[in-house]
C-alpha cells in the first residue's frame, strides 16, 4: 500500500495520482478512512468532472459517519507507489475530503 503520512490531529494521508480519461495524471493526497470499509476511493461529485470517468454502477446506498448517503460507482485508474490499478470508485455529494477505503490494505 506505500508509506503514508500523518495529519495533525493523527490522521494517515496517502499520495495518490488520479488518471483522467483524457489528459495527464496529478497528485492528490487522500485520508485513510478506516471506516469506509466497502469500497476503495470515494470523491466528490465535482473532482469526477476533471476527471471524465465512465459510470459502471447506478445508485448505491451507503452509510457514513454523516448518516445514509448516495453515491455512483465509476471506473477509475490511479497510480499508487508506481502501480497503476483501475478500482471501482464511490462518487456523491458533499464528500468533505478524497477518502481511501480499507480495500488498499489486500493491494
Amino acid at each position: 500500500m506505500g508509506v503514508g503520512t500523518f495529519g495533525a490531529d493523527g490522521e494517515l494521508f496517502f499520495e495518490l495520482h488520479l488518471v483522467p480519461a483524457k489528459g495527464a495524471p496529478f497528485s492528490i493526497t487522500a485520508l485513510f478512512d478506516t471506516g469506509f470499509t466497502d469500497g476503495w476511493l470515494v470523491l466528490n461529485t465535482q473532482d469526477l468532472q476533471a476527471l471524465e470517468w465512465s459510470e459502471v454502477l447506478g445508485q448505491v446506498n451507503m452509510r457514513t459517519a454523516r448518516g445514509e448517503g448516495a453515491f455512483y460507482i465509476h471506473k477509475g485508474k490511479v497510480i499508487i507507489e508506481g502501480v497503476e490499478v483501475i478500482i471501482p470508485v464511490h462518487v456523491g455529494r458533499n464528500v468533505p475530503e478524497t477518502a481511501m477505503g480499507s480495500a488498499w490494505l489486500v493491494l
